[in-house]
């Protein structure tokens, strides 16, 4: 048989199969990949020593990336997707990225070393949230139609609308468990170690001074 023909690749013809594909992938494959990732950032944080390059300015602008990604993603777990919330996700994505390039050029002036395996780490991190936010607009390719229409029509298409089939209970809650040990913890230990090292540079700039001061005199 010639390759011309073999029989193509086609569809499932339900689309509910498709659709229920698809929100598997979103809710056990994307989702709790992103962890990972980001995990993975604050390891070469870390390893790097950001406490004593960049410091506390870069750890907030992580923090808040981290807040432009996750304010979205608490909305579509607990709203329905309409033209108003997928308003917020593409702002949230642009805002996101622009952002994402505000850290590297902080990292790269200043002297932590951003190795190749971090940049590499950033682009799945930059890459999720555009994954994430394709696969909700062929979903709900209904509501692209309505965003592109100004919400015409639709009462409800601006205003938050509580989900008519609400996620379970127990999915929410080891999704938000995820997020406290994969990203608060990390990140907020991030933080307080920069913080800490920024109290401690004054003092040692004194003692440093005072050393120099004692070893003029006593050579005077």
């Amino acid at each position: 048989m010639s390759w011309f023909q073999r029989p193509t690749i086609q569809a499932p013809t339900p689309a509910e199969s498709v659709e229920d594909a698809t929100v598997r992938y979103l809710m056990y494959g994307l989702l709790p990949s992103w962890f990972v990732p980001g995990l993975a950032d604050w390891v070469m944080h870390r390893r790097t020593r950001i406490e004593d390059t960049t410091g506390t300015k870069e750890s907030l602008i992580h923090s808040l990336m981290m807040a432009e990604v996750g304010g979205p993603i608490a909305l579509t777990l607990l709203y329905e997707v309409n033209p108003l919330l997928l308003s917020v996700q593409l702002g949230a994505a642009g805002v996101h990225e622009a952002t994402a390039l505000w850290d590297v050029r902080t990292a790269v002036r200043s002297d932590r070393e951003v190795k190749p395996v971090e940049q590499h780490i950033h682009s799945f991190l930059e890459a999720l949230p555009f994954g994430a936010l394709a696969s909700l607009m062929c979903l709900h390719a209904d509501q692209v139609r309505s965003l592109l229409r100004g919400g015409a029509g639709d009462p409800s298409a601006w205003r938050l609308v509580p989900r008519r089939r609400r996620l379970p209970v127990p999915y929410l809650a080891g999704i938000a468990a995820a997020i406290g040990v994969a990203v608060l913890l990390p990140y907020g230990e991030e933080l307080r170690r920069c913080r800490r090292a920024a109290r401690a540079k004054p003092r040692k700039a004194r003692a440093m001074a005072r050393k120099e001061r004692a070893g003029r005199q006593a050579h005077a």
